[in-house]
């Protein structure tokens, strides 16, 4: 069995699944983020961004070869 981390992807396979764990975070959490982003007055894609990367963590990659 070979096991990646996010790291060992491409460039191109890294962005794809940001962009997606990004999205999941908007619908998931999007307005928790939001207020939490205005009460703290901190930028709301800068929020997403850190989210998204933790988000990825918790995903199982599955690889067709």
């Amino acid at each position: 069995m070979i096991y990646l981390n996010f790291t060992d992807l491409s460039p191109e396979a890294q962005e794809r699944l940001l962009a997606k764990s990004r999205e999941d975070i908007k619908k998931k959490y999007g307005r928790e983020l939001m207020n939490y982003a205005l009460k703290h007055h901190t930028p709301i894609d800068q929020m997403l961004g850190e989210e998204a990367m933790r988000n990825l963590y918790s995903y199982t990659y599955v690889f067709n070869i």
